[in-house]
């Protein structure tokens, strides 16, 4: 592992090492209709991010719009969206953009997914997401669980744009799906860089140091993590997309309000 990351970024290494510790926040009786104060719209805070929340649509693994997104939006705390727009600046000095696509999820969107994956008859989108994963071990394999650290506010998953940004096509309801592990040119036409699988990919390939992503692809992801990195933001091991800023305000709170302007507080 040494020898793969010498000369790709001293961030890597520190991102490899351990976790930040989680801040200590008294626990809270999460709202069902207004989030905390600490919450702000990413936009509000940088509109210079772009955000493309699929859950709001459904292009996702469950083929339908998610519960609790009501608005194509990136709720985040206010630290983290702070440090996204830290992040934000030393990117577009190198001519790229962060794209979010989830930040914020409420539990009820965590609860639509474990309901979804308990439906084992809806395959609908599993020629995109999850060809190599039998739906019944999504559980046990990690892809799905009962609560998200998502729902603490200080989540998100994103990716790198190259700027210009040229648009990603919109995705049609019933149109032929395409393995997310598949050549870039031949998946989903995300604006990505290409980060050597799809969004939410759940493949082993997504792991953001898996050997198999060599090169270019390999590079994409160095840069996405050490930017993040140095800005405090710390990644997960099993999905290239997925950072937290630490510490977190909520450690130990699952909030449900839903993802809507009207959901923060003036």
């Amino acid at each position: 592992m040494r020898s793969r990351l010498f000369g790709l970024g001293a961030a890597v290494l520190v991102a490899l090492s351990p976790a930040v510790p989680t801040a200590s926040a008294a626990p809270a009786t999460p709202s069902t209709t207004r989030a905390p104060s600490d919450f702000v719209a990413l936009s509000d805070v940088d509109p210079t991010i772009l955000q493309e929340i699929r859950y709001f649509t459904p292009h996702n693994f469950t083929g339908d719009p998610v519960d609790g997104y009501r608005a194509p939006m990136c709720i985040l705390t206010r630290e983290a969206a702070e440090g996204l727009h830290r992040a934000q600046l030393q990117f577009l000095l190198q001519g790229y953009s962060l794209k979010v696509y989830d930040c914020y999820r409420p539990q009820r969107a965590v609860n639509d997914f474990v309901a979804w994956a308990k439906r084992l008859d809806d395959q609908r989108m599993k020629a995109e997401f999850y060809t190599g994963v039998d739906k019944s071990n999504l559980f046990r394999d990690g892809y799905i669980a009962e609560q998200s650290g998502h729902s603490r506010g200080s989540t998100m998953d994103l990716t790198l744009v190259r700027l210009p940004a040229r648009p990603t096509p919109p995705y049609v309801r019933g149109q032929r799906l395409v393995d997310c592990t598949a050549p870039q040119a031949k998946r989903f036409g995300d604006n990505s860089i290409d980060m050597g699988t799809g969004f939410d990919c759940f493949n082993t390939l997504a792991w953001p140091l898996d050997s198999r992503i060599q090169g270019q692809q390999l590079r994409n992801r160095v840069l996405l993590l050490n930017g993040l990195v140095q800005q405090g933001f710390a990644p997960y091991p099993y999905e290239w997309w997925h950072f937290t800023y630490k510490p977190e305000r909520f450690g130990n709170t699952y909030f449900d309000f839903p993802v809507a302007r009207s959901s923060l507080r003036r």
